[in-house]
């Protein structure tokens, strides 16, 4: 690891985005609260805007462990969950229509649930979202023989960022714009955004393969059964 390289100019402004839900199934879990906000180079939140939904339906006493966000907090004032996901969708578009690359944490995650929420309640998709940056799959890229643990948590704690509020929704999202920039400082990235929107798609898919190889071999995974690689938006 080579630290103190200097922040490429496309991470001096960037978007950050964070969901917290009802679970970890894309196509059936609904958003409960979310953050959208922009980092300058100094990882600062510049401007930021959070949202709490009524999510329609339950919320697991697990998923409610997490978050904090119970049932009858999220009905008495949860603003509709149609609403929520508009104004999401709509503030992500915006970012992407300025060039702002958006940092997500397992982005792929956030933005297919994001995109099956749009789904089911009328609103227009992100298409191809993008460029979109994911400390996830960089990390595992730039240092794949590291051993640990891959949370946002731990490589928070690798990389010297502090993690205050781990799975509240804007803690989560500018935490993991900061790893973003502290990787960019670590180790040399693509010359663009957009390359590395494309590099992060290939890696994903690798990454995805290695770790259903990985779990065929311990059991984990039927030898007919594959993890979905597909980055940043995957199906259900």
């Amino acid at each position: 690891m080579a630290p103190d390289l200097e922040l490429p100019a496309w991470l001096g402004r960037v978007g950050v985005f964070d969901l917290e839900t009802t679970g970890v199934d894309v196509g059936a879990d609904r958003i409960v609260t979310a953050h959208v906000g922009v980092l300058d180079a100094k990882g600062r939140e510049i401007a930021a805007r959070s949202w709490l939904a009524d999510p329609g339906i339950p919320i697991p006493d697990g998923a409610a462990a997490v978050h904090g966000i119970t049932t009858t907090h999220a009905r008495a004032e949860g603003r509709p969950a149609r609403d929520v996901v508009a104004e999401i969708a709509g503030s992500l578009r915006s970012l992407f229509a300025q060039g702002v690359p958006v940092v997500a944490y397992n982005a792929s995650y956030d933005f297919s649930l994001l995109a099956h929420e749009c789904g089911r309640h009328g609103v227009p998709v992100l298409e191809n979202p993008g460029p979109i940056i994911d400390p996830l799959v960089i990390d595992k890229a730039v240092d794949r023989y590291r051993k640990g643990k891959r949370t946002l948590e731990v490589v928070a704690e690798h990389y010297g960022v502090v993690l205050d509020g781990a799975h509240e929704a804007s803690a989560d999202a500018i935490a993991a714009g900061r790893v973003a920039q502290a990787i960019a400082r670590s180790f040399p990235l693509a010359a663009s955004a957009g390359e590395l929107h494309t590099q992060q798609i290939g890696w994903a898919r690798s990454q995805a393969e290695s770790l259903t190889e990985y779990f065929i071999r311990i059991g984990r995974l039927e030898a007919e059964d594959a993890l979905d690689g597909a980055w940043p938006v995957r199906e259900a």
